[in-house]
């Protein structure tokens, strides 16, 4: 050198290996670098906020299109199918049995009959009629079969009675051509006097003639006919009428 310091030169192979060791180093830490895994100091934090990018001016901005929702479709209704109900059936009035009713008596279905009571007048018996209401009938023998049971069965009202003993039942009753038989029991000649034998005797001529007061009674008991009536022995005359018992018997 110019200032008589002596220069040091380096060889070349020196600097050939210096070269080489750099390369070297920096190859590996280059593929070290590439292979290892990324440390979270490394990761940028994820609580940066990225800057909201700037409104455009409305100028730049582009038309907002709106989407516009389609409408629901009308559903058409349901039909619903009307649940079949079994038919109920209603049995005639005609088909149901029922009790019998008795039916009112109409006015043109009522005969009229009298039936004959005593009462007591001054000690002597006195003949009282009382019309019962039975039946209309085609024959004559019903409405007074009618009448004698009512009469065999006593009255119901107190102002009158019947001389007719308790328990006398009537054992046949027809209407013939010549007059109207009547057939008793026993009980029908027991007990009593001669005015117990007589109201009983007119009552039953009159109730049998309420129909026809002219016609004629055979009266009979047990099936024969009745000649004395009472143990002082009242004579009754076969056949009987009215006029002749008020004629043998006045009450």
């Amino acid at each position: 050198m110019k200032d008589g310091q002596e220069v040091r030169r380096v060889s070349t192979p020196v600097i050939a290996g210096v070269c080489g060791l750099a390369l070297l180093t920096g190859g590996g830490i280059a593929w070290w670098t590439a292979n290892r895994s990324p440390s979270p100091a490394d990761t940028p934090s994820s609580a940066q906020t990225t800057a909201p990018p700037l409104s455009p001016s409305p100028a730049e901005s582009p038309a907002v299109v709106i989407p516009v929702p389609p409408p629901n479709p009308v559903q058409a209704p349901t039909a619903q199918t009307p649940t079949a109900q079994a038919p109920t059936v209603q049995t005639p009035n005609a088909l149901v049995p029922k009790s019998p009713q008795p039916k009112p008596l109409l006015q043109t279905d009522v005969q009229t009959v009298q039936v004959y009571w005593v009462k007591d007048a001054s000690g002597k018996f006195e003949g009282v009629p009382t019309k019962v209401a039975v039946k209309q009938a085609d024959k004559p023998d019903a409405a007074l079969q009618a009448a004698f049971n009512s009469l065999l069965a006593g009255p119901k009202d107190g102002t009158v009675s019947s001389e007719i003993p308790n328990g006398t039942k009537l054992r046949g009753l027809s209407v013939k051509n010549d007059g109207v038989y009547v057939d008793l029991s026993a009980e029908f000649t027991s007990g009593g006097g001669s005015n117990s034998m007589t109201g009983r005797l007119g009552q039953v001529i009159y109730t049998a003639t309420s129909l026809q007061p002219n016609t004629k009674v055979w009266i009979s008991v047990e099936g024969k006919p009745l000649e004395l009536l009472g143990g002082e022995g009242l004579e009754v005359a076969q056949p009987s009428t009215r006029q002749s018992f008020d004629k043998n018997f006045p009450l």
